[in-house]
């Protein structure tokens, strides 16, 4: 019974959500629904233009909403983790950020620093000095700029500063590499066989680079401004379908 519950009480919230995202794009295009009562005067089209109109931007908006809102919905489970993070550094501060990242990736360095050859050292001691900084410039663009500054700016950067240090440790730890870079290839062949098989740009790569070695540090380094990117716009569609009260200028 609670199960049924449950689930009667999602669809009524997507029955919910889409309507009024509906509404709202309706709205775009016919300032009359603004001021319409919902029951009594509801404006509706009259003359054969406008009902062509109305049609044809409800049709445009539901397909928009088809596509649209399972991606809302994936921006809800991001923004509910990338909100313990904010929570987090809210509760540590700045100051407090930097240095539990310090503290992290220092002691990654140290670990390399017993077990790793010298090479292995001196990388995973520049990868955790680049996610440090990373870790600045995302707090500093996150607090400082806006929305646009945060999606494109600051969620890039987060990405680097989590995830550059354990891709470049796991070239020089069989137990990492057992975890790293399987995933990796199997992202890899995901955008190769996907995203970027239009006009041949996944022959050209496969051709020209191999997923070996420094192989997976330049494609997470070249993945962390479009996975940003992505991180940032799914936020911000939940953020318009759940709107919370927090400022619209956070992450």
């Amino acid at each position: 019974m609670g199960t049924l519950l449950a689930v009667l009480g999602l669809v009524a919230d997507v029955g919910y959500d889409l309507r009024r995202l509906h509404g709202l794009w309706m709205a775009l295009a016919f300032p009359q629904l603004r001021d319409s009562h919902p029951v009594v005067n509801r404006w509706t089209p009259r003359t054969t233009g406008q009902q062509l109109a109305y049609r044809a931007w409800a049709v445009l908006g539901g397909v928009g909403l088809f596509v649209g809102y399972p991606l809302a919905v994936l921006g809800l489970l991001v923004r509910f983790n990338v909100r313990r993070v904010d929570r987090t550094t809210t509760r540590l501060g700045g100051i407090g950020t930097v240095l539990l990242a310090i503290l992290v990736w220092g002691g990654l360095t140290v670990l390399a620093r017993a077990r790793f050859s010298p090479e292995g050292f001196l990388a995973v001691a520049a990868a955790g000095s680049v996610a440090v900084v990373s870790t600045v410039l995302a707090l500093l663009f996150g607090r400082l700029g806006g929305r646009l500054t945060s999606v494109f700016v600051a969620y890039p950067f987060g990405v680097v500063a989590v995830f550059l240090p354990p891709v470049v440790a796991a070239l020089y730890s069989p137990t990492l590499a057992s975890v790293v870079f399987p995933r990796s290839e199997t992202v890899a062949v995901w955008l190769l066989d996907g995203l970027l098989a239009y006009g041949g740009l996944d022959t050209v790569l496969r051709e020209r680079f191999e997923l070996v070695g420094f192989g997976y540090v330049a494609m997470w380094g070249s993945l962390a401004v479009p996975v940003g990117w992505a991180f940032g716009v799914l936020v911000t569609l939940a953020n318009l379908v759940r709107p919370t009260d927090d400022d619209p200028d956070d992450g």
